[in-house]
């Protein structure tokens, strides 16, 4: 299925080039090896870490050692190569895969169902890392299996995912409490207001999350998670049409390590939420002793800012923001600011510009 002859050829010619030096045999540890097969497991974990995961599938059944080596000792794999049959590779290979961390299940066309689902949640209770992004047969079915099999959960993209219910994420979420990253873009069902309630009372740590395009979250679900989730680096909220400019002075004030924010299309959006995203940082440095200690850093703070098509910004309040956070460019092959679509923000610049212009007129006013 997998073209295995040629992989196997693949093999023999690894072991050629790697163990076998001089007449056709190596020694190792005090034995000779003849064939690729009497490799040590450490140097078969070895190589297969370095070749492509349909050749790792592949070795795992050449004999009963390398496949209890391979099962055993494998902690990622990526299945987002296979366009046909995924269900039934994913069904034969997560009962011998135990020990799996991350798992990528990318689709270009939806295949996987929630049986599947159910056997990884089975079997591979280390998951940690998990995405099912564009996963669009996938009901809650899914969510509860994983909730009750892979708890430690850390990481997980169900983008896409348009079947999943607001009920089936907040049950998740009650489970597996140590995500960090979460991408919910284009969940228009299951990315509401209550869902991110049960977000920020459950996932305390969580310090990405993607909104893209859910039109359902409100100001109601913001602020939830502004409080709830402190630690926040990244939050995505474009297309997010209803949010006010109350969602962004709550983060401002609750996410004081918050890095991106995406509010592309947030048209509700206006100055007051830039002079607060500003003031910000004048916040955040008011105890001197404190940011001494910490060694604060011009780094710190905003580094990228998504406000296109946000147009009811003004020169002013977006300048107050790019001036608070250094880190925010708008200088060529630097756009961390992006403000396409605002033509009444084309006067906005960041230090770098201004640093570049006075460099170019100071040999002029030298004349």
């Amino acid at each position: 299925m997998f073209g295995e002859g040629s992989k196997t050829g693949d093999l023999e010619s690894c072991f050629q080039k790697l163990v076998v030096f001089g007449a056709g045999e190596a020694k190792m540890g005090g034995g000779v090896l003849t064939e690729w097969k009497d490799l040590p497991m450490e140097l078969l974990l070895r190589i297969v870490s370095l070749v492509d995961d349909r050749t790792a599938i592949i070795a795992s059944g050449v004999c009963t050692g390398w496949r209890d080596a391979i099962c055993l000792g494998l902690t990622q794999l990526c299945l987002s190569w296979c366009n046909n049959n995924m269900n039934n590779l994913v069904l034969s290979l997560a009962p011998k895969f135990t020990k799996l961390q991350t798992l990528t299940l990318r689709q270009n066309k939806p295949q996987l169902e929630d049986g599947v689902i159910e056997t990884i949640a089975s079997f591979c209770h280390d998951l940690q890392d998990l995405d099912l992004s564009k996963s669009f047969k996938l009901t809650d079915r899914s969510l509860y299996a994983l909730a009750h099999g892979c708890p430690n959960l850390t990481k997980l993209n169900v983008s896409g995912c348009t079947a999943f219910s607001d009920a089936g994420l907040a049950y998740l979420t009650s489970f597996c409490r140590n995500l960090i990253s979460l991408n919910l873009c284009g969940c228009i069902k299951a990315a509401s207001d209550r869902a991110l309630q049960a977000i920020a009372c459950n996932c305390h740590q969580l310090q990405s999350l993607n909104l893209g395009w859910c039109e359902g979250v409100t100001d109601v679900g913001v602020i939830c998670l502004a409080y709830g989730c402190p630690d926040l680096r990244a939050l995505d909220l474009c297309g997010c049409v209803l949010i006010t400019d109350e969602s962004v002075i709550a983060l401002a004030d609750g996410c004081r390590h918050l890095r991106s924010l995406g509010l592309y299309y947030c048209q509700n959006i206006t100055d007051r939420a830039m002079y607060s995203l500003a003031n910000s940082r004048v916040k955040s440095k008011h105890d001197l002793w404190d940011s001494v200690k910490r060694g604060y850093s011009k780094d710190e703070g905003l580094m990228n800012l998504n406000i296109s098509q946000c147009t009811a910004l003004t020169p002013s309040a977006v300048q107050a923001v790019c001036d608070s956070f250094p880190a925010l460019h708008t200088c060529p092959g630097m756009h961390s600011l992006i403000k396409s679509g605002c033509l009444s923000l084309t006067s906005v610049h960041c230090a770098c510009s201004f640093q570049a212009h006075r460099a170019v007129s100071l040999p002029h006013a030298a004349h």
